[in-house]
């Protein structure tokens, strides 16, 4: 059999190249090929949600396809979370998760997928606060008359959080151990049904996400006591934080931040990491984001995995000083 001239091998091997990268290059391209799913694993009306449907739309805006929020709430956010792990890698399946996420294996004894493991980051969207709010005919009118007021009355006061595990579960116990309250703990399934028994006076106070509680401070329904994170809340100038009121250890803050299911192709993740970097950047977002008390961040992929990691450690040590064991 006659041997193959150089020239023909080497231009029949450029064309199997060409051919083996069509797909590949035709798939990227064609991505996004049918309507997205950003699954918020939280009851509509709160800040995740918020958040959600504002990237959302943003998203459907500049890529031309049609971008749908479904809230799936239940479970501290495992049963929206557990939807998006075991969906196609694809890329049409998006979790809109928060920092329930990286605190879940700390509070509960069974989690139905691994959050590092099972999930790809793509980016950190913001940051929050959580502050303790009452109604203004609550007796106490700061942080120091609160642990007076309730260390008088032991077991009479309770406290409200937008979930078991949530950060302000944590927070909510870690503050109560150290101030040493005798105060139980009602958890909720996200913050807008928590807001609303706080409003309707069922739970006398609540540790909430400052996105929620800002309109009715403003709005004069709600009193703030105090926030968490190193800083004071930017838009909560005049509330002090915990730390400023001689409680360290609660500076750590929430973030809303964007995953996709693990497995899923690295180019889909890049064409979303960046776009949602873009998005952030947008002064209309930044606006939004700044209007509910919340701290545009907007980074990439790498980044915000390292958050993942780190604040995972965290709260477990959180979690773990605040007598919170997994259930």
């Amino acid at each position: 059999m006659p041997s193959m001239p150089r020239r023909q091998i080497l231009q029949a091997g450029l064309a199997l190249a060409a051919g083996a990268a069509a797909p590949a290059g035709f798939a990227q391209a064609a991505f996004p090929s049918r309507p997205i799913k950003f699954i918020v694993p939280f009851p509509p009306g709160g800040a995740t949600d918020l958040v959600g449907r504002l990237m959302a739309a943003k998203l459907q805006e500049s890529w031309g396809q049609n971008v749908v929020v479904e809230n799936k709430a239940g479970a501290s956010g495992m049963i929206g979370t557990e939807q998006v792990a075991r969906a196609a890698p694809d890329g049409h399946t998006v979790l809109v998760a928060i920092t329930t996420h990286v605190q879940n294996p700390a509070i509960f004894a069974k989690v139905p997928y691994d959050p590092l493991k099972d999930f790809v980051p793509v980016s950190q969207i913001c940051l929050s606060y959580l502050v303790l709010v009452v109604k203004p005919d609550f007796p106490a009118r700061d942080l120091k008359e609160f642990v007076a007021l309730v260390k008088a009355s032991p077991g009479k006061y309770s406290f409200g959080s937008f979930g078991t595990g949530s950060s302000s579960h944590i927070v909510g116990e870690g503050f109560a151990r150290r101030a040493g309250l005798d105060i139980a703990h009602v958890p909720y399934k996200g913050s807008a049904p928590m807001m609303s028994d706080l409003l309707g006076g069922q739970v006398p106070c609540a540790w909430a996400d400052v996105s929620t509680a800002t309109q009715h401070i403003a709005a004069g329904k709600l009193r703030p006591l105090a926030v968490s994170g190193e800083r004071r809340a930017p838009l909560l100038a005049s509330v002090p934080t915990l730390l400023e009121n001689g409680y360290p250890g609660f500076e750590a803050l929430g973030w809303v931040g964007i995953l996709l299911p693990a497995g899923t192709p690295k180019p889909i993740v890049d064409k979303y990491s960046a776009e949602m970097v873009r998005l952030v950047k947008l002064p209309e977002v930044r606006a939004r984001l700044y209007e509910q008390t919340l701290m545009p961040v907007g980074d990439n992929a790498e980044s915000f995995a390292r958050t993942l990691k780190r604040d995972m450690a965290l709260w477990q040590q959180n979690a773990t000083a605040a007598g919170i064991k997994p259930q």
